[in-house]
C-alpha cells in the first residue's frame, strides 16, 4: 500500500473512535463535550478530502456512523427546542391565561407575574 492510504487508514480509525465518543456524549446529553469533539471531527474529515474513489468502501462505515450521530444530534436539538417552547409557554401562563366562556369566546386573564406553580401528586 502507498503511504497516503496508510494515513487514511489512521484517519479513519481515529474518526471511528471519535464518532463513538460523540455518540456517547450525545446519548448522555454532554453538550460541552460535543462542541469539543466537533472541531476535532471537522479536522479529521478535512484530512480525507484527497481520498480516492478506491477507498469508498473503507469510508462507508464511517459515513454510516456520521449519519447515525447526525440523527442523534437532530433529536437532541428537537428536545432542546421542545424544552425552550415549554418554558416559553410557562412564562406566558405566568403573565396571562386564555380562557373560553360557555359561548366559545376567548378572553385573557392577566397575571401579575409573581405567581408560582404548585406540583401536586
Amino acid at each position: 500500500m502507498t503511504e497516503p492510504a496508510k494515513s487514511h487508514e489512521a484517519i479513519l480509525t481515529a474518526l471511528d473512535a471519535l464518532l463513538e465518543e460523540e455518540r456517547k456524549a450525545l446519548l448522555q446529553g454532554d453538550l460541552d463535550m460535543i462542541g469539543v469533539l466537533l472541531e476535532h471531527k471537522a479536522t479529521l474529515i478535512s484530512e480525507l478530502d484527497d481520498a480516492s474513489p478506491d477507498e469508498a468502501e473503507a469510508i462507508r462505515p464511517v459515513q454510516l456512523k456520521l449519519r447515525r450521530n447526525q440523527d442523534l444530534f437532530d433529536q437532541a436539538l428537537a428536545g432542546i427546542r421542545n424544552v425552550a417552547n415549554r418554558l416559553g409557554d410557562m412564562r406566558q401562563v405566568r403573565r396571562s391565561i386564555d380562557v373560553y366562556d360557555a359561548k366559545g369566546h376567548r378572553s385573557s386573564i392577566g397575571g401579575d407575574g409573581t405567581g408560582s406553580f404548585e406540583k401536586r401528586a
